[in-house]
């Protein structure tokens, strides 16, 4: 019986450390984006984690929601500074959402700012 139960939780943590390979190294897109950076905040209460927003149209029916793993300092600093200006993203999309990593399938990779295109010179 108990060589039954050791085997049963040894493939329960094989499946898990497949599956999380899987969400976690594995990319399903790669893109970038752009607008106006509106939200970008650590939140949440066991797992706190870095979540942002940006408008990509005018009256702010289009939003584009991202995560932010906590390792890349770099990008957060950034996004901290272009708060309310125009930045473009450039992101990865994994197949789920890793709880402790972010509330998104969107993890932003880079940032820079750029010129509105509705207040061009």
């Amino acid at each position: 019986m108990k060589k039954i139960l050791a085997l049963i939780i040894l493939a329960i943590t094989i499946l898990f450390g497949i599956w999380y390979a899987t969400v976690y190294f594995a990319t399903y897109s790669e893109g970038v984006r752009s607008g106006e950076l509106i939200k970008f905040s650590n939140k949440g209460l066991m797992f706190k984690t870095w979540e942002g927003e940006i408008s990509q149209g005018i009256s702010g029916a289009q939003i584009f929601s991202f995560s932010v793993e906590g390792k890349n300092e770099e990008v957060i600093k950034k996004l901290e500074e272009f708060q309310g200006r125009y930045v473009k993203l450039k992101y990865k999309e994994r197949f789920a959402t890793i709880t402790w990593l972010g509330d998104s399938k969107y993890f932003v990779t880079d940032v820079e700012e750029e010129e509105s295109p509705h207040f061009r010179k």
